[in-house]
């Protein structure tokens, strides 16, 4: 068990170690070979030139003037100079959104952590009831805790008092903030530029018809449900085998180039292998392997091009629909089309970025079973993993290693690398662990069928969420204490088991802080230092680049990953819940690392990263939600502890907390999630009538032509049947329809 000096030196390593990369940022990014790594968004919007055009050869690498390097933090104030509603325009509505995650994280927590250091750890110093245990191993630090008070003493009132105080303040706190995100996201919506995904809509499970193709059969029914509004489609092609022959022929292109250009530097034709990633198979001329491998590819993609245009087969029954207003498209969105609720499925486009391809040709039925696949997939993967987290966690400690390990029994028993290994190695084995995590769920994720880039993520982000609560902070908990009390717990009656696991709880702080130093440092690290980019660009600038453009394609910026952040920072600030009324030693840890991390991802905000897609902070509502759950598991968990205590009442005292937040949450659901989900029609009616005011003549049909084109397709679009809708003063609709016309052509959307 990490004592009192195992966790100073953890945090002086951790604090230490925070020093060397931040000097180590402030000198890489101070060298004129490195600004396009840590400035990258700046010159994506042509704001920012290299300043490697020096005169002399050593400054085009080396940063030569000493005054710069005695400003190492100056870029902590510049990372909060720029004022939200510039940042917004700068970086996106989403970006802002997330960085304000963190924000919220220490308006939480910071109250918390001062009324818990003034109120309830003398409360639990002054208990004095560990020291009198003989059977509990335990630190310094659980004497702060709960643990330390003893069993029916009147001292757990003030738990319970200041239960209620941080329930309420945190409720105060997350209402504010999901009013000030939705109110966001609105002006947001009424304000930005005219985009495509504003006037049209998603429309998938297109109902098969006898006598049309499935793009008569859209332009059809939308010109009779939607006279006024309708503007114009585009049908949605399956062409993923296309899309992998065009990115494999891109692969293929990249390596030619290298190739090429490493003979024109040493005159000497290069060698490859024909095998697995050039190191097996036939030895064969590199320069003319790809030059024919191209030409294969080349001739395959234009053969799949042609049958893909010109097989009926080839279209889905999905496609996206524009009309001639925000209005109308709102409209259509928002409602249901068809007295058969399957079909005609409609939805808010995502922005034409947003689009995940892939997924638009799945069928309707296909994707429930997946969903329901992928749910049972996920529930093995939570609890068949807890398995070997919690044999590695009960390893995790001196007396595991030593029992595994007995030969490295001197060594360990050395108090320096005691410590070290305490401090450490049970946050870096868990770490371990989740490193290909994110990868899995999203490819669940992939699999389930979702339409857009940006719905991946947010579903990614719950799977990810619902692992880390059970697999690192219940099984961390409650796994972790069986193994190393499993002796214990054989030999006591199975009444006294609950109290047990009830004292080993709060000694699971000291495991939580060094996660957090381990987990969040680690983080924060990659973030700000940016390695493997910065490796990345400068092998690529070493072997590829040859031009201006090429260098500008080698700058990756990349993008907040919120897939995995998301879910992270919601476990720091349900730890800081937790643990608020039962061990307060632990928020301060909580509070440096949102501290420290707003200022990084602002940073990274403001100068490198370059959003793949904007959603408008579609995602708040499942972070409000995750928080509340957070909330709900604090006051469970506070109650089931003191059930064990003795204390008469304490469970009817917190029994209203977790019904008020579910209340809470119902409450916000009602009164902001909708904000998210529609578009006023009303605010959509002002944007077009200033839209008609300002631009009488904007050709619409001409803007929304190309936006929903699969990027395959990009610059050749596939043919399509003369659109019906041009004769717009002809009461009748035309159909191609042979029997029972005039009945059909009003009732198709029945079909």
């Amino acid at each position: 068990m990490a004592t009192l000096q195992d966790i100073y030196v953890s945090a002086a390593i951790t604090l230490l170690s925070a020093f060397a990369f931040l000097v180590a940022f402030a000198i890489l990014r101070l060298q004129p070979i490195n600004d396009r790594v840590f400035f990258p968004k700046w010159y994506r919007k042509g704001m920012r030139s290299s300043p490697r055009r020096s005169e002399t050869f050593v400054s085009k690498f080396v940063n030569l003037d000493w005054r710069t390097y005695m400003k190492i933090l100056n870029w902590m104030p510049a990372a909060l100079r720029m004022p939200e509603p510039e940042l917004i325009d700068h970086a996106g509505l989403d970006s802002v959104v997330y960085i304000r995650i963190y924000l919220l994280g220490l308006k939480i927590i910071v109250p918390l952590a001062l009324l818990g250091f003034l109120v309830l750890v003398p409360v639990n110093w002054t208990g004095e009831t560990l020291e009198r245990r003989k059977d509990l191993t335990f630190s310094d630090i659980d004497k702060l805790s709960i643990s330390n008070v003893p069993d029916g003493s009147k001292r757990f009132w003030a738990h319970i008092g200041m239960s209620y105080v941080f329930t309420l303040w945190t409720f105060y706190v997350l209402y504010a903030e999901y009013k000030v995100v939705a109110a966001m996201r609105l002006q947001y919506l009424a304000s930005e530029n005219r985009r495509p995904d504003q006037f049209t809509v998603l429309v998938r499970n297109v109902p098969p018809d006898p006598d049309e193709s499935v793009s008569e059969h859209v332009e059809h029914f939308f010109f009779v449900n939607h006279p006024d509004y309708y503007l114009t489609y585009q049908v949605v092609y399956n062409a993923n085998k296309l899309a992998t022959l065009v990115a494999k022929k891109k692969s293929l292109q990249n390596w030619y180039t290298y190739y090429l250009n490493k003979y024109e530097r040493t005159s000497k034709r290069p060698a490859t292998r024909t095998g697995f990633c050039g190191l097996f198979g036939t030895s064969v001329d590199a320069i003319d392997y790809y030059s024919s491998e191209i030409r294969k590819l080349s001739e395959a993609e234009a053969a799949e091009r042609d049958r893909v245009m010109s097989d009926p087969k080839a279209i889905v029954p999905a496609a996206f629909v524009s009309f001639k207003s925000r209005w109308g498209a709102a409209v259509c969105a928002q409602t249901q089309l068809s007295r058969n609720p399957t079909i005609w499925l409609t939805e808010w486009a995502p922005e034409p970025r947003d689009v995940y391809w892939n997924n638009l040709a799945i069928p309707y039925f296909e994707l429930s079973i997946r969903r329901l696949l992928m749910a049972v997939a996920l529930f093995f993967l939570i609890f068949f993993f807890m398995i070997p987290i919690a044999f590695v966690q009960s390893l995790a400690n001196i007396e595991g290693i030593e029992k595994v390990f007995p030969f490295s029994k001197p060594l360990i028993e050395m108090e320096s690398f005691k410590s070290i290994i305490q401090g450490f190695l049970p946050g870096i084995v868990l770490k371990i662990f989740l490193i290909l995590l994110p990868t899995i769920l999203m490819t669940m994720s992939k699999i389930e069928g979702f339409s857009s880039l940006s719905t991946l993520d947010r579903r990614s982000a719950g799977k990810y969420h619902l692992f880390i609560l059970v697999n690192v902070f219940l099984g961390s908990i409650i796994t972790g204490t069986a193994f190393q009390q499993l002796k214990t717990f054989l030999h006591q009656p199975p009444a006294e088991i609950p109290k047990t696991v009830g004292v080993s709880i709060p000694m699971k702080a000291t495991f939580f802080i060094t996660y957090i130093m381990v987990d969040g440092w680690a983080g924060i690290a990659a973030e700000i230092l940016r390695l493997v980019p910065l490796v990345i660009f400068h092998l690529k600038n070493t072997f590829l680049v040859k031009t201006e453009q090429d260098r500008e394609q080698a700058m990756d910026p990349g993008s907040i990953d919120f897939a995995t952040s998301e879910p992270r920072i919601q476990l720091y600030i349900l730890l800081g819940l937790v643990y608020s009324a039962i061990t307060p030693v632990l928020l301060p840890f909580i509070i440096i690392f949102f501290a420290f991390a707003y200022l990084v991802f602002r940073h990274q905000v403001i100068n490198v990263y370059d959003q793949r897609y904007e959603s408008g902070g579609s995602f708040w509502p499942d972070v409000h939600r995750r928080l509340n759950i957070g909330l709900i598991i604090s006051q469970l968990l506070l109650m089931g502890l003191l059930s064990t205590k003795n204390i008469e009442k304490s469970t009817s005292a917190l029994l209203p907390l977790p019904i008020l937040s579910i209340w809470f949450h119902r409450y916000c659901k009602g009164r902001f999630e909708s904000a998210f989900a529609k578009f006023p029609l009303q605010d959509a009616m002002i944007k077009d009538t200033l839209e008609r005011a300002t631009e009488p003549n904007l050709n619409l049909k001409a803007y929304l032509k190309d936006a929903y084109i699969h990027p395959v397709f990009k610059g050749s679009e596939p043919e399509r049947p003369q659109s019906i809708f041009e004769e717009e003063n002809n009461p009748l609709v035309p159909t191609k329809r042979t029997s029972k016309q005039g009945s059909e052509a009003g009732s198709s959307h029945g079909s």
